[in-house]
């Protein structure tokens, strides 16, 4: 039977990987994209060299770090350094791009390193959109779990009658045209998934 890899907000940690401004007019359905990062960045708060579109800063003392990198992985020796650090981390939220590149190589090295992925697939994209479900195959070949934002949303939510719930819930509604426009660009061609 395979191994159940839930979403515990205490375990997990979210991966943004390489959403630069070089990068927006290359990336398929670039602009979805960004709507869904922000939605799981408002979902962090509440929950407990980017493009200026999304908004880092707001996350306060939730951002442990932005790391340069010159690795397609984003697993260099000083995000493996804060993951050491955090021995309670047992999962890993991966969004952003590039779905055949960073993201999957990204993936592969925390999947091969013990941790519990979860690529968000209404948040990662690539230059070429035919790429996309071929990376996310191959995390789930590899053991990896693809969900949609809404979905990792609810399983770190996990209860109405906790608090900071209303104000969870608000960014569901808020965000709900934005979420429907995404799932139907980037999902258009992932229904095999």
């Amino acid at each position: 039977m395979p191994a159940v890899a839930k979403l515990v907000p205490e375990e997990t940690v979210f991966f943004l990987c390489d959403v630069q401004t070089s990068f927006k007019n290359a990336i398929f359905a670039f602009d979805e994209l960004v709507l869904t990062i922000n939605k799981m960045l408002k979902i962090a708060k509440v929950l407990g060299n980017t493009i200026p579109d999304i908004d880092l800063p707001s996350l306060g003392p939730l951002l442990l770090a932005t790391i340069d990198k010159g690795l397609f992985s984003m697993i260099t020796p000083e995000v493996k350094a804060l993951l050491y650090e955090r021995p309670q981390i047992k999962s890993v939220v991966l969004f952003g791009i590039a779905s055949h590149v960073c993201v999957l190589q990204s993936a592969l090295d925390l999947i091969e390193a013990g941790y519990n992925v979860h690529i968000i697939a209404d948040s990662v994209s690539s230059s070429n959109k035919e790429d996309i479900p071929f990376a996310l195959t191959r995390i789930r070949q590899s053991g990896g779990y693809i969900t949609t934002s809404e979905s990792a949303a609810f399983q770190l939510q996990r209860d109405a009658g906790v608090p900071g719930f209303k104000s969870f819930s608000n960014i569901i509604k808020e965000e709900k045209d934005n979420t429907v426009r995404t799932l139907q660009k980037l999902l258009q061609h992932r229904a095999a998934l």
